[in-house]
């Protein structure tokens, strides 16, 4: 059986966003712990789900508590569930993210803070060609459900790359990022497991392209 998300998801979280502080925390921590049962259980089903049509190893539910140390905001907890859902490295590149906050629900996917050796890989192949990639994002099955590419750029273009280059807009990404949001009546609907699970799935024809791009080098030799 799919489960469904708790509603008092959406009521513990507006609370503690206008509470934020241990002291109310605490007399609530057995009620938190129970919502994060749950969302455990959920994204244990979804994995599975998920495992139909990728090879998922492991989720990630991220803590509660914040780390203050070096930011301005002191509240001690987040006010969100996030979750990451891993795929099996080193062939399978990429990975799908979950968040669920009131007025704020999204699942992302693609490549958040690559890695130098990675990015530099990624941008190496849209110089030399992009065109694969520009037609798998203009797919009406892809881009219905992600549409367009997101992601921070550099100002210009990255070292050792013109900003002449035609493909400079793809160049220039530092982060290779897809996001879709959800309102609060669709996540706690009855289906929404099977939405996150179609909407992930239909992004796989983007992970197939950047999987092999980095498990390859130039001239399409294996590097594994």
């Amino acid at each position: 059986m799919t489960p469904a998300l708790n509603p008092d998801i959406f009521s513990f979280f507006s609370e503690l966003e206008n509470n934020n502080t241990r002291e109310w925390f605490e007399p609530q921590k057995a009620r938190f712990k129970a919502l994060e049962g749950e969302m455990k259980q959920f994204a244990s089903v979804l994995t599975s789900a998920m495992n139909e049509h990728d090879s998922i190893d492991k989720f990630k539910l991220f803590r509660l508590y914040r780390d203050v140390r070096f930011s301005k905001d002191k509240t001690p907890f987040k006010t969100h569930f996030g979750i990451s859902f891993h795929r099996e490295k080193p062939a399978l590149r990429g990975g799908y993210y979950l968040h669920i906050k009131p007025g704020d629900n999204f699942i992302a996917t693609g490549f958040w803070n690559p890695e130098k050796d990675d990015l530099k890989r990624i941008r190496k192949e849209m110089e030399v060609d992009a065109d694969e990639f520009r037609e798998l994002m203009a797919q009406p099955s892809f881009k219905s459900v992600w549409g367009a590419l997101e992601g921070e750029e550099v100002k210009t273009a990255p070292k050792g790359f013109s900003k002449e280059d035609p493909n400079i807009d793809l160049i220039k990404k530092k982060a290779y990022l897809f996001t879709k949001k959800y309102s609060d009546k669709e996540v706690l609907a009855k289906d929404f497991l099977q939405k996150v699970n179609a909407d992930f799935k239909a992004v796989r024809p983007f992970f197939d392209y950047m999987s092999s791009v980095l498990t390859t080098d130039l001239n399409g030799v294996s590097l594994l």
